[in-house]
C-alpha cells in the first residue's frame, strides 16, 4: 500500500482527490453548524425576511429560494445530513451482512439455502424501489431513511462475504483446526473473517456513493426527510418549479453538491480497488 500511494498516477491521484473532497464535506458538516449555532451565519431554515427568487448576490452567495430561504447555506447544511444518513446506513449495512454472510457461508445446509434465497430476493429488486418501499413503511426521518437504505445494501455485503467464506473454508489450513478441535467461532474470528473482508472497503465506499443519490432520490419524492431539515433531494423538487422560469440558482447548487460529493467517494472506491488488488498479486 506504501508503494502504491508514492506513485504518481492515476488511480493514486483519484484516490487522494477523493480523501480531499470527502474531508471537505465532512469539515463543512462539521463546521456550518456550528456557525449556525453562533449566529454567525443564517439558519437556512428560516427566510421570511429575505425577497423569495432573489438572484445570487453579496447578501446570499447563491441566491434564496421561493421562501426566501438562503440557498448557500441550506445546501451547506444538506452535506452533514447526507454524511450522516449515509454512514449509519452503510455501518448497519456492514454490520448485518458480514456476520450473515459469514454465517450462511461456514454453516452450509439449510440455514444457507433460506439465507440465499432471502437476499437473493431482496437483490433483485430495484434500489431505488426497494428503498422508496421502506421508506414509505417506516416514515419520514433520518434514522428511518438510514434503514430503508441499509437493508437496500444489506443483501451485497451478504453475497460478497457468503462466497469468499465458502471458497475459504475448504483451504486446508481451515480443516486442520477443525480436525483438531477448533470451535466454528475461533474458525471464523482468526481464519476467515481477515480473508473475506479485503473487498469490503471497495464496495461500502461505492455504496456510500449510491447511498448519497438514492437519499437524493427520496428527498425528490418526498419520502427522505421531515421537511425542517435540508437535504439535497427535496430542495431540488422544490426547485422544480422555479426551473423554467430561468431561476437556476435553486437547482444547480444542490444538485453539483451532489454530484461532487457521489463523484468524491467513487474516486476514493477507484483507488481502494487498485490498491487492494496490487497488494493481492504482491502476496
Amino acid at each position: 500500500m506504501r508503494g502504491f500511494l508514492r506513485r504518481n498516477n492515476l488511480s493514486t491521484r483519484l484516490f487522494f482527490a477523493g480523501l480531499i473532497i470527502l474531508s471537505i464535506y465532512i469539515g463543512i458538516s462539521i463546521f456550518v453548524p456550528l456557525l449556525i449555532t453562533l449566529e454567525i451565519v443564517p439558519n437556512g431554515e428560516f427566510g421570511l425576511g429575505n425577497p423569495i427568487f432573489s438572484a445570487p448576490s453579496i447578501d446570499h452567495w447563491c441566491g434564496t429560494d421561493r421562501l426566501g430561504r438562503d440557498v448557500c447555506i441550506r445546501t451547506l447544511a444538506a452535506s452533514g445530513v447526507a454524511l450522516q444518513v449515509v454512514f449509519v446506513a452503510v455501518s448497519l449495512a456492514v454490520l448485518v451482512g458480514i456476520p450473515l454472510g459469514l454465517l450462511s457461508g461456514y454453516i452450509g445446509g439449510l440455514v444457507d439455502r433460506v439465507l440465499v434465497l432471502f437476499m437473493d430476493t431482496l437483490y433483485t429488486i430495484p434500489v431505488l424501489l426497494l428503498s422508496v418501499v421502506m421508506a414509505f413503511l417506516l416514515g419520514r426521518g433520518i434514522l428511518n431513511a438510514s434503514i430503508a437504505l441499509c437493508v437496500v445494501y444489506i443483501p451485497q455485503y451478504f453475497r460478497l462475504v457468503r462466497n469468499q467464506t465458502s471458497q475459504v473454508k475448504s483451504e486446508l489450513y481451515i480443516e486442520a483446526a477443525i480436525s483438531m478441535g477448533a470451535s466454528p467461532l475461533w474458525v471464523i474470528r482468526k481464519y476467515l473473517l481477515k480473508n473475506v473482508l479485503t473487498s469490503v472497503p471497495v464496495v461500502l465506499t461505492l455504496n456510500a456513493a449510491d447511498a448519497v443519490l438514492v437519499l437524493g432520490g427520496l428527498g425528490f419524492l418526498g419520502l427522505g426527510l421531515p421537511e425542517n431539515i435540508p437535504e439535497w433531494g427535496s430542495d431540488l423538487n422544490m426547485a422544480l418549479v422555479a426551473l423554467p422560469t430561468g431561476i437556476w440558482w435553486t437547482a444547480i447548487y444542490p444538485g453539483m453538491a451532489m454530484f461532487v460529493l457521489v463523484l468524491g467517494l467513487s474516486f476514493i472506491g477507484e483507488g481502494l480497488e487498485k490498491i487492494l488488488s496490487e497488494t493481492s498479486l504482491q502476496n
